[in-house]
């Protein structure tokens, strides 16, 4: 009786996915200057950056977080020099959310080194896994759109 093989979609594909996550981001904290932010400072600093002017419980609800760990992020973000907030015209006890042109810089230079650091591992791979990789990506963007639709409903 042959060895039955493992499912390819068990814990162990979502336990790759982090570890490819996890592994690009400790890659990426290699030789820099500044100090580190944390992977939810960033996302925040990404949605804000798409979004300008999107408020505090808006952006919660987009990272799936609770408002009072958004407005600590953005505190802390702001005492950082990454963020800036205005008062909401409309309504005097909002804020809106702004990037600051260091923010905009960091975001930028952190998204070259991250296409960089994937287009070299991935050119150290073969054409048949790079092939493979390529076929996966629109399968790999409906699943993160079905987790976040998912998520939107919970």
């Amino acid at each position: 009786m042959a060895a039955e093989e493992p499912e390819p979609f068990d814990d162990s594909f979502a336990d790759v996915l982090a570890a490819v996550q996890r592994l690009v981001r400790r890659r990426l904290r290699r030789g820099l200057s500044a100090p580190r932010l944390r992977g939810a400072h960033i996302e925040l600093l990404r949605l804000v950056a798409t979004r300008p002017g999107i408020g505090v419980s808006a952006a919660a609800k987009e990272l799936y977080l609770a408002g009072n760990s958004v407005s600590t992020l953005v505190n802390q973000l702001v005492k950082g020099g990454y963020m800036r907030r205005e008062t909401d015209p409309g309504d005097r006890r909002s804020a809106r959310l702004h990037v600051t042109p260091a923010a905009q810089e960091r975001l930028h230079d952190w998204q070259r080194r991250r296409a960089a650091l994937m287009g070299e591992q991935v050119a150290r791979l073969d054409p048949a896994d790079r092939a493979a990789l390529a076929a996966a990506m629109p399968a790999l963007r409906r699943l993160a759109e079905n987790l976040h639709e998912e998520a939107g409903g919970s």
